[in-house]
């Protein structure tokens, strides 16, 4: 019996993909460096994990409210409240499955058959697939290399129809490490409000900014009911595997993803949830200690690719990866795309990336810096070694 048509238009997580590939070689015996998956190398912090011990020992093991529970709903809405000057309720909150869970319930409730979806390029693997599984039309806008990649509200302009429903900003992006200033970003709001489409978000790594303070479009004044906040704990707080995320929005919008959650996830994990309260309320030390590691991996990576042959790469302003344009070495030995480049990349070096096409980009690889020192130091070696017996 044949699947259904809406699985079959999409595919498997092409990060998955890359770490299962390496995790294949990694049993066999080889020494893998992985920069495929994007994910904090920090342990998450002592006070968040005690949290979620006292939760298992007051037997805090049941169902919870299918949004999560009120305190943590609250703890969402006061820490955005504190980073960003919003004013969202309890009502407005939505805790989900982690943020990946947050994007796809948004696109479910507010994308209809046929409607477009813009989706600035390069984006994150996820967002044309969850358009595509929902029935939308995702309609790519190309940025600009040369500017950083950064997304203007002037590009997304020319592509608006009247079938136009949502677009999606990652800001920082994964995988560029592009930001959209705060001047560039309310104007696209602006442009959401005055064309009548859902401007979705995503604040994944909203904290981890390298020359700019932390913003959220959703704090521009008149722009909440026009606004749908994606958000993640799992990079913020190190707890990638706690799966935490959430979404603010107008009330209308956050019922309906509660009423969809209902009949999928239900509640996410309550002892998650007690973790996440004292993530939010608790010490935000972390945070700083973290972005302060990142932007010292930052640089080194940076200085490292930029004096490889073959090799230019934008300036990452947020997130932690880097996103090297490898169109120099494509065409040699056989290797004609970024797919076959980092298919022998990890055949050859045991050095994972994820290539390009994932993003939507024919020359580009993206690498996480999102680990320790010393492996960035043997990976990139082995990178730039693959890059000169390519290149010569």
């Amino acid at each position: 019996m044949p699947l259904s048509e809406r699985v079959q238009c999409i595919s498997v997580s092409s990060t998955a993909r890359v770490s299962a590939e390496a995790e294949k070689l990694r049993r066999a015996g080889h020494d893998v460096v992985d920069f495929g998956v994007g994910e904090p190398d920090f342990p998450t912090p002592e006070n968040i994990k005690q949290a979620a011990v006292r939760a298992l020992e007051e037997n805090f093991t049941r169902y919870t409210a299918m949004p999560g529970v009120q305190e943590l709903r609250d703890a969402v809405c006061q820490r955005h409240r504190a980073d960003f000057g919003t004013s969202y309720t309890v009502p407005e909150c939505v805790v989900s499955v982690g943020g990946k869970h947050a994007i796809f319930n948004t696109v479910q409730v507010l994308v209809n058959e046929g409607d477009e979806v813009i989706i600035p390029v390069p984006y994150w693997v996820t967002y044309y697939d969850v358009v595509s599984y929902s029935g939308g039309r995702p309609v790519l806008v190309e940025t600009s290399e040369q500017e950083g990649f950064a997304l203007t509200a002037a590009q997304i302009e020319r592509v608006v129809t009247p079938r136009t429903r949502l677009v999606i900003v990652n800001s920082p992006c994964n995988p560029s490490g592009a930001l959209v200033d705060r001047e560039e970003f309310a104007r696209i709001a602006h442009l959401a409000k005055s064309r009548g489409f859902w401007l979705l978000t995503d604040e994944c790594y909203c904290r981890f900014l390298y020359d700019s303070e932390p913003y959220s479009v959703a704090s521009e004044p008149g722009m909440k009911e026009h606004v749908v906040v994606a958000g993640s704990l799992s990079k913020t707080y190190a707890m990638t595997g706690w799966r935490i995320g959430f979404t603010l929005a107008p009330a209308e919008v956050s019922s309906a993803i509660i009423k969809l959650q209902s009949h999928s996830t239900s509640n996410p994990t309550s002892i998650a949830q007690k973790a996440a309260i004292e993530a939010l309320t608790g010490d935000q030390s972390s945070v700083d200690a973290m972005l302060a590691e990142y932007r010292r991996r930052r640089q080194y990576v940076l200085e490292r690719l930029r004096a490889m042959p073959g090799v230019r790469c934008a300036e990452p302003r947020g997130a932690f990866y880097a996103y090297p344009n490898i169109q120099a070495a494509l065409g040699r030995n056989g290797i004609h795309t970024p797919m076959q480049f980092a298919e022998k990349l990890l055949e050859k070096s045991h050095v994972a990336v994820v290539p390009g096409e994932a993003f939507g980009t024919e020359h580009h690889v993206r690498i996480s810096y999102a680990t320790s020192m010393e492996k960035l130091e043997k990976g990139l070696g082995r990178i730039e070694q693959f890059l000169a017996e390519m290149i010569g």
